[in-house]
């Protein structure tokens, strides 16, 4: 084919596709009313100009380029010198820098509300509750820059599908839903919200009766015996799901051999296979966990030995720095527009937590330790080869909020070593590849969905940056991430 006919062949190719994208937008439901009260932008093609391109590849960033969106596609990235195409509404963007909507993969639609503790401290029966955050958690997230979450443990599954049901429908905005279903839990949990499996038959039973309801993830939890994870995960798989777990009486090793897709929070915290003297199927106390990893260093036979059989059963690992970072007195306070964000009850639970832990600046170290050990677990996982995703897990001591805790996510992993466009990636990119759709999202390239993260500044020299969010494209839709916010104010924690 000679250079003539090659060129007018891509740009028919051009054409279709652009037909093709403005065809399914039009065929989309319209945003509702609800919806439409947080849009900035709305035009079927838009030119992003003068912005920074942070592609989420882990490439460095694009100067002073051309976004073109049209039909809820990116249709071009060009130099900002071309002109933009006929009829686009023009954003100029000086200053500003854009990346690919963030993948959020340890995110849930509930939030601890209050420790409920008594006089000693302890958690009176019926034990640690959590509330659903059907309304809040959606919008904070969204208002972040998260444009896709997998749930990663659900306490009312029917409530999360519901709510991916409506964002779908444009009835609510919301980040695109990866709904895991309820939690894969054994005997003797905190949680009375939570199942209780004894059985293998009963583990494939609820694997097969959720994923017929709809939920596209599943996670185990911490009392799962062995053979009852191993049947869920065999389970999980012959429906085409994915299963990741926070686990302790089953330890990491074990996990990989049964076939586990992904293990959440990293080992420092969670992984009970150095625990001197260990019960099978009994999850010994978090104390003897961290115990035994104080004694480790990541450079030991034995830590390398985890990572190698890690990486060897290609096993992702979810970093969820925030959650770990909030139980650290020695850390600071959430920031005064995140507190405004939570309910009074909420904001007391979560401070009267933090000072109980300042009055002990040895607890307060030792946790400072184990939370940069577990960052430098991190780090050499994926030095070795290992996926790791990215996510806040917005429960723990209540210090970790839907959204500012997915940028925060990406702060920590910058502070553990991590290039800001390594951590962009881990944030983007991993996430969509573990979810089997880095063909539509997790970065910036033409003919992928328009889920893009404005921000003012520039988060490859002030990773801080990423908290700058001034607009966020959700499918080619521009939100309003300030009005997002508006609209929950003093909710998390209630609804």
């Amino acid at each position: 084919m000679g250079p003539i006919r090659s060129k007018l062949a891509v740009m028919a190719l051009a054409v279709l596709t652009a037909s093709a994208a403005m065809q399914a937008q039009a065929q989309a439901p319209s945003p509702s009313p609800e919806v439409r009260k947080f849009l900035k932008f709305d035009q079927p093609l838009i030119a992003l100009t003068h912005v920074r391109v942070i592609d989420g590849t882990g490439a460095p960033a694009q100067e002073d380029r051309t976004v073109v969106l049209r039909g809820g596609r990116i249709e071009a990235i060009l130099d900002a010198k071309a002109a933009p195409p006929a009829g686009a509404q023009v954003v100029p963007l000086e200053g500003h820098s854009v990346m690919p909507g963030l993948v959020g993969m340890h995110n849930h639609l509930m939030y601890t509300a209050s420790l409920n503790q008594d006089e000693d401290g302890k958690l009176p029966p019926p034990g640690f509750l959590v509330t659903e955050l059907a309304f809040s958690a959606p919008r904070l997230y969204l208002a972040a820059g998260v444009t896709t979450m997998r749930t990663t443990g659900s306490i009312e599954p029917y409530t999360d599908l519901n709510i991916r049901r409506k964002i779908d429908a444009f009835e609510m905005p919301g980040p695109h839903l990866d709904v895991t279903g309820p939690y894969l839990e054994g005997r003797g949990s905190a949680f009375p919200q939570m199942t209780a499996l004894e059985e293998a038959a009963q583990a494939r039973r609820t694997v097969a009766f959720w994923s017929d309801e709809g939920a596209t993830s599943f996670k185990a939890y911490m009392n799962i015996p062995a053979a009852v994870l191993g049947a869920a995960i065999d389970e999980a798989h012959k429906h085409g799901r994915k299963l990741t777990g926070h686990l302790c009486s089953v330890d990491y090793r074990q996990a990989a051999a049964l076939g586990i897709d992904n293990l959440e929070h990293g080992p420092v915290f969670t992984d009970s296979e150095f625990v001197a003297n260990r019960k099978k199927d009994v999850c010994p106390p978090s104390s003897e966990i961290a115990a035994s990893w104080e004694k480790l260093d990541v450079g030991s036979p034995q830590v390398q030995g985890l990572i190698r059989d890690l990486v060897a059963h290609k096993v992702a690992i979810t970093s969820t720095l925030p959650v770990f970072e909030s139980f650290v007195a020695s850390r600071p306070l959430l920031s005064r527009q995140q507190q405004a964000m939570m309910s009074h009850e909420s904001l007391r639970s979560h401070l009267a937590a933090r000072a109980a832990a300042a009055t002990s600046p040895e607890r307060a170290a030792k946790l400072e330790a184990a939370l940069k050990k577990e960052m430098a677990f991190e780090m050499a996982f994926v030095r070795a080869g290992g996926l790791l995703l990215a996510g806040p897990d917005p429960t723990g001591n209540g210090g970790v909020l839907p959204g500012f805790g997915d940028q925060r996510e990406i702060e920590l992993l910058v502070e553990a070593g991590f290039a800001p466009v390594e951590a962009i990636r881990i944030a983007t990119a991993n996430g969509a590849r573990y979810l089997g759709q880095l063909d539509r999202i997790g970065t910036i390239e033409p003919g992928k969905n328009a889920d893009l993260v404005v921000v003012k500044g520039d988060p490859t020299r002030r990773i801080a940056d990423v908290e700058n969010v001034t607009v966020v494209f959700k499918d080619g839709y521009g939100y309003d991430p300030a009005k997002l916010v508006a609209s929950v104010r003093g909710m998390v924690g209630v609804r």
